[in-house]
């Protein structure tokens, strides 16, 4: 997120192409799938606390690097770094909710872990309206976000002191084999184009309206702020995730998240010095994003019920992967045909899979797990 927030800082900094923010922005989500993985690892070992804590440092550290970076590599790395804390820390806190909190609330708790990023955005989106309107520099920026890394580190290590590790129940199977069940394929399909076009929209997006001219009355420098405001604001909306699914149904909430997602995309292409259409397109995109993460939690939860951790973490691998590629694939695009063509191939993504999503695809009932 904070990348793409500062991308037009980094480009005029370190002389950016579109294909290298692409494959900067897919570095990141390579450290996020790593750091899934890792936590995976240390999750089952530790439990949930020495993940939580080693992704926060990551953060902390690799937010350091990107400030103080005197060159695009040492960028990078700060940006791999960095993003891969988010790996480390979801499975783990949403494998502590599991067993921590009980059935009835549970839901409401696992929409607070994934919403919680909003409020996170919208800091780092006043920090960066502060640097637009005042001359700040964008490294002081980035000192501010590691002093909070390094805060919620603490924070975190001593909210999760009495959470231990897991205890497998007997007669279940506790294998990556057990995952491979053909009512997960929606949902791994789901978390694939999620990750896709909410990566391509993080990486691109501000740069993009920044070029077009931004909105009236503001500076320029000053749009990436103000997007990432309006997104971190209406993804509060994520906190009723659990209620609307509740209303609507799961496959209803999912294609109207779908073609929110798309529209999102579609507006960035089109919108040029217009409020109304970066509102609407950070708002669609925030609502698009908290919600979805919220669904796939809740989603793969109900599906492997006993192996929630592992459940999620596929889902989440899924989401990196098409993080990864995404923006990758994306930068050469946008060189190739342009930044609008690009958003709005896109954006076909999540609506073709909104019109092929059936009833019976998006089905939370638990799946047949090996004894």
């Amino acid at each position: 997120m904070g990348f793409g927030l500062f991308v037009p800082e980094f480009r005029t900094a370190f002389s950016m192409s579109a294909p290298a923010i692409g494959l900067i922005s897919g570095l990141g989500f390579a450290g996020y799938l790593l750091g899934l993985l890792a936590a995976e690892a240390m999750l089952v070992r530790r439990g949930p606390r020495a993940p939580v804590v080693t992704g926060l440092l990551a953060a902390t550290v690799g937010m350091a690097i990107v400030a103080a970076a005197p060159t695009l590599p040492v960028l990078a790395a700060g940006v791999f770094l960095a993003a891969s804390s988010a790996g480390f820390a979801w499975t783990p806190f949403n494998d502590a909710v599991h067993r921590k909190i009980g059935d009835g609330d549970r839901p409401a708790v696992l929409a607070r872990v994934s919403t919680g990023t909003s409020l996170g955005i919208v800091g780092a989106g006043l920090a960066s309206l502060g640097m637009a309107l005042t001359g700040l520099s964008w490294r002081a920026c980035w000192a501010f976000f590691a002093a909070a890394g390094a805060v919620a580190l603490v924070i975190s290590r001593i909210g999760l002191r009495d959470v231990g590790k897991a205890v497998p129940a007997k007669g279940q199977g506790n294998g990556w084999r057990d995952l491979l069940n053909v009512r997960a394929i929606p949902l791994f399909a789901i978390g694939f184009i999620f990750g896709v076009t909410t990566a391509i929209y993080i990486a691109f997006a501000a740069d993009h309206l920044v070029a077009t001219g931004g909105v009236p009355g503001v500076p320029a420098a000053a749009t990436p702020a103000l997007l990432f405001i309006f997104y971190g604001l209406f993804g509060l909306t994520g906190l009723f995730t659990g209620r609307v699914k509740a209303k609507a149904g799961l496959p209803a909430l999912l294609r109207t998240l779908l073609l929110a997602g798309a529209l999102s995309l579609v507006l960035v292409a089109v919108t040029r010095e217009s409020w109304a259409g970066l509102v609407v397109s950070a708002g669609l995109q925030g609502v698009y994003v908290m919600m979805t993460s919220a669904v796939l939690a809740l989603w793969s939860e109900r599906l492997f019920p006993s192996l929630s951790a592992m459940g999620f973490t596929a889902t989440l691998l899924a989401t990196a992967v098409g993080s990864v590629l995404g923006p990758a694939l994306a930068g050469v695009a946008s060189e190739a045909m342009g930044a609008a063509t690009m958003f709005i191939g896109a954006a076909a993504l999540p609506a073709i899979a909104a019109a092929a999503l059936r009833n019976r695809h998006a089905r939370d009932r638990p799946a047949a797990i090996t004894a």
